[in-house]
């Protein structure tokens, strides 16, 4: 069947037919395509289409698709089993990289996904704290967590309102919604709730409303506040983790969360999370101290397996230079061709990580990106696609790069990038 077809079928037992709703192309329309099989930089797809694959399976494919040194990694660990609901020796490899390479992580805890991390960090704070209030940012998304899955209400310093059909109002109650950048609101907040305020979770690089750099100084200032008031600093690195730097977004800042949240690259593909930090903090975790998580398959050997070599490989090769500059090229070439056009286009970067705005106004905030033209990212994405080039089905998610990503591949995708912006 091809993708239509099976888009049809889907729908008929699978809610809007697909499993994670960015995946049914609602922000860009048309019918989304699947996918048969991935090397590489290349996606085929059911319609007997080859695309050039700037999503990466949304961020762990940092080596491409199907890569050699993972699957046998995964093959070799098979040999022993799919699971064991025991411990494994897989899981202190694991452990042991995860800590070697990240600032923050003296002690780490598995689990199966970045949801489950970010769910598990802020109960870890909140009984290491013992306070209930949590802050988090206007565009920070941290899985579908239910006090994390709200919006901000009026005001720099309000609770939240649930963004999600099914969760109570009293447990938004519980999570303040700060715009990200705004150092005043940050100040007021903690001058007036400090004290109350158990833990703040953030992307240091807010990813999943387009990328967000962060201000100069603002960083810095958020952690001294942390600091200052006993309040745990989480990063969500989910994204970032492994993806800026060998050691995430910490070690490039040269900022110290307290913890940590982890997952896509860590499972070279596979489903996984981890979080990660102070030691004094995760010992507070069961079986070792009173704060309760657990997970079946956490640890999963074949996660580990794939997870520890792509970790090995990330140390022997040290690629960030490299998956920068292929960046750096598309990122250049879609500049100059908005400027030559005329159109207003912001294309922030963070090292092999960037996104593209429709919008005049550089996009510091939740509200700017939001006022980004959602309809000319809509053409621009289907001319792409028409063209073989796969970028992320809505305006506010980031683009990925991964070593596969050939210069012949690069000069393809940037020629058909430039004409689809050209043709707008």
């Amino acid at each position: 069947m091809n993708s239509e077809n099976l888009f049809g079928e889907c729908k008929k037992i699978i809610p809007g037919g697909v499993n994670s709703p960015v995946r049914a192309f609602g922000g860009v329309g048309g019918t989304p395509f699947f996918t048969r099989r991935a090397d590489g930089c290349l996606i085929k797809t059911e319609d007997g289409k080859t695309l050039i694959d700037f999503v990466c399976s949304w961020g762990p494919a940092i080596f491409g698709h199907n890569n050699a040194r993972i699957k046998n990694a995964i093959m070799n660990a098979l040999e022993n089993g799919t699971s064991f609901g025991t411990p494994c020796a897989r899981e202190l490899e694991m452990a042991r990289l995860i800590t070697s390479m990240v600032p923050c992580a003296e002690m780490v805890r598995m689990t199966n996904s970045g949801t489950e991390s970010t769910m598990s960090a802020v109960r870890l704070a909140r009984g290491f704290t013992k306070r209930d209030k949590i802050v988090k940012f206007s565009g920070c998304y941290h899985g579908h967590v239910d006090s994390l899955l709200v919006m901000a209400g009026s005001g720099a310093i309000t609770f939240g309102t649930p963004n999600s059909a099914g969760i109570p109002n009293d447990f938004a109650r519980l999570t303040i919604v700060l715009p990200f950048n705004d150092l005043q609101s940050l100040e007021n907040c903690f001058k007036a709730q400090g004290s109350e305020i158990a833990a703040v979770i953030l992307e240091p690089f807010p990813a999943n409303v387009g990328l967000i750099l962060p201000k100069k100084n603002y960083l810095e200032k958020l952690r001294m506040l942390c600091s200052e008031y006993g309040v745990v600093l989480i990063f969500d690195e989910v994204i970032t983790g492994f993806r800026l730097s060998s050691g995430g977004a910490q070690k490039l800042l040269g900022i110290t969360p307290d913890l940590c949240a982890l997952g896509k690259i860590i499972g070279g593909g596979l489903p996984v999370g981890a979080f990660a930090g102070k030691r004094e903090i995760m010992e507070h975790l069961s079986p070792s101290g009173d704060v309760y998580q657990a997970g079946t398959l956490s640890g999963n050997p074949l996660a580990m397996a794939a997870g520890a070599e792509a970790l090995k490989m990330l140390k022997e090769l040290n690629p960030y230079a490299e998956l920068k500059s292929k960046a750096d090229f598309i990122v250049s070439a879609l500049k100059g061709a908005a400027k030559e056009k005329g159109i207003a286009l912001q294309v922030p970067q963070a090292e092999s990580l960037y996104s593209v705005f429709f919008n005049d106004e550089e996009v510091s905030n939740y509200d700017i990106a939001m006022r980004s033209s959602t309809k000319l990212y809509a053409k621009f994405f289907n001319k792409c696609l028409e063209g073989g080039v796969y970028i992320a089905p809505s305006a506010f998610e980031v683009s990925f790069m991964s070593l596969a990503h050939s210069k012949e591949y690069l000069e393809r995708a940037a020629e058909v990038m430039v004409g689809a912006l050209k043709s707008l």
